[in-house]
């Protein structure tokens, strides 16, 4: 058995995730540049030709900025749904769709993918979870609230990618214009690490062996505070068994996850 995890990237300038079993391999968004992600990939042992699919969250350009390139250089289909396939600008001609509705499961080789709606102020966001082997992991940044329907879809994970964006002081007084920070911190913006920490506190169910914190703002937020937070309201839980705490970065990936 083997299901290989790694955020290659997180941020507002980046945000991409390997998922692979021993039969298939997807790339998670694709806000990198093909470069930045070949070298990401083969930093941990994983290479950008093995990718059979890209599934892709939404439109935003740090999550489709190096989208078109790598599909069309490499063939490979583009997973998304009609709402945000509308709203990008794809130049030259692409194809190869696979077009999923959210709330409807699908399957990629051994991989079963359910997308579901997020809150965030896009065409028609997604988050994800992914099921093979066993296991079940969960790719959810870019919202800015966490609807019961969300709660429920992140119930069972053995692994929680998950947003903590920005600290709410920070981003108060930080350099933003206003109607930036209005839409930061509005219920379709993005969460914030009290937001993140009321979810581990009363929603998370205990399930997950990994969390990774993830989509932190470079600007509004900082690593440690990020940290403590979280590392806080898990262990204001009753649950004994906590789980193994990462941040994802803009600059670095994460360690290879493997089950």
């Amino acid at each position: 058995m083997s299901l290989r995890v790694c955020v290659l990237a997180s941020g507002s300038r980046g945000n991409s995730t390997w998922i692979a079993t021993e039969r298939t391999c997807l790339l998670v968004d694709a806000g990198l540049s093909k470069k930045d992600t070949c070298a990401r990939l083969e930093a941990v042992g994983e290479r950008l030709e093995t990718c059979q699919a890209f599934v892709i969250s939404h439109e935003h350009v740090d999550h489709v900025s190096g989208l078109k390139r790598m599909a069309r250089e490499l063939g490979r289909p583009i997973c998304i749904n009609q709402g945000t396939r509308e709203a990008i600008d794809w130049g030259k001609k692409i194809t190869a769709f696979e077009m999923f509705t959210p709330g409807r499961k699908f399957t990629i080789g051994d991989i079963e993918v359910t997308p579901f709606s997020i809150p965030h102020d896009a065409a028609d966001p997604v988050g994800f979870t992914f099921e093979a082997e066993g296991l079940k992991i969960a790719v959810v940044t870019d919202l800015g609230c966490v609807p019961e329907h969300v709660k429920q879809h992140l119930r069972g994970c053995h692994m929680l990618i998950f947003e903590s964006n920005h600290d709410v002081e920070m981003l108060r007084v930080g350099p933003y214009p206003w109607f930036v920070k209005q839409r930061v911190m509005s219920r379709h913006g993005h969460l914030s690490n009290n937001a993140t920490a009321q979810f581990l506190t009363s929603d998370y169910d205990g399930c997950a062996q990994v969390l990774v914190l993830a989509h932190l703002s470079e600007v509004n937020n900082h690593p440690e505070i990020v940290r403590l937070t979280a590392l806080e309201a898990l262990s204001r839980r009753s649950s004994a068994c906590a789980p193994e705490l990462h941040l994802a970065t803009q600059d670095a990936s994460t360690k290879v996850f493997q089950w």
